[in-house]
């Protein structure tokens, strides 16, 4: 038995890297996949094609950080699927700059898109949850937004946001059958990683106990557990993967 099997799931920002890796473990997992892209219809398509065969699925060209964008995507879900089962609010950005470089366009834009975007979708689909009496909802945050990080204060204060509102999301929809938990990454190999040098890499790698990047598929399992059934008593938490970093 698959543990996704009959579940429909969103998935923000998934053409690439983490989201990527969530959109193709949950469709193998049985679930049908809608998700969200802001960059190349190319990819998207190539997702879909790939995934096709296995599942149900479709893109979605939407701005996760614009409020009525957001709900007009979750109306066009439910009308394609029927039904959103779980979301994954997984769409974000960086824009790294020492605070005292920092502009404040790079401080808004940031928080818009990391912050923002998941009150914008988390709002849209908990009226539909409400009404199924069920569901999960699934934020991104990372191990920045517990810990900090000496140039990313825009993206600290985004994540360290989004686990704040996860933990007040789950004590409001909990009577409803509804959790909302957080994921906190560590440092993870994906397009963005893959252009540092290697002494970077091996300076990361000395502060991790496994001594080893993450997968986008060790995040995308975490996923999937959080979603499953297997976590139906599980809500209001943030679980880091992160090779034991902030231990």
């Amino acid at each position: 038995m698959k543990l996704l099997e009959g579940k429909v799931a969103l998935i923000t920002g998934a053409t690439r890297g983490i989201g990527k890796g969530i959109a193709e473990m949950y469709a193998q997992q049985g679930a049908k996949v809608a998700f969200t892209y802001a960059g190349s219809v190319d990819k998207a398509r190539e997702l879909e094609a790939a995934l096709s065969s296995v599942t149900q699925i479709k893109g979605y060209q939407s701005d996760a950080s614009d409020f009525e964008a957001a709900q007009t995507l979750v109306d066009e879900v439910i009308a394609e699927f029927g039904k959103i089962d779980i979301l994954i609010n997984n769409a974000g950005i960086t824009k790294d700059n020492l605070l005292l470089r920092m502009s404040k366009e790079d401080w808004d834009k940031v928080i818009n898109v990391n912050l923002d975007s998941v009150f914008n979708l988390t709002k849209a689909v908990i009226k539909p949850m409400m009404k199924a009496k069920a569901g999960s909802i699934i934020n991104m945050t990372s191990v920045v937004g517990i810990s900090g990080n000496a140039g990313q204060a825009n993206y600290a204060a985004s994540k360290a946001g989004v686990i704040g509102f996860t933990k007040s999301v789950a004590l409001e929809l909990g009577s409803r059958n509804i959790r909302c938990n957080a994921v906190a990454p560590g440092f993870i190999q994906t397009e963005m990683t893959d252009t540092l040098d290697e002494k970077t890499k091996e300076k990361w790698n000395e502060s991790i106990p496994l001594k080893k990047l993450g997968q986008p598929q060790d995040i995308a399992n975490a996923c999937v557990f959080l979603g499953s059934e297997m976590a139906s008593y599980i809500t209001g938490q943030t679980l880091n993967v992160d090779g034991g970093m902030l231990t």
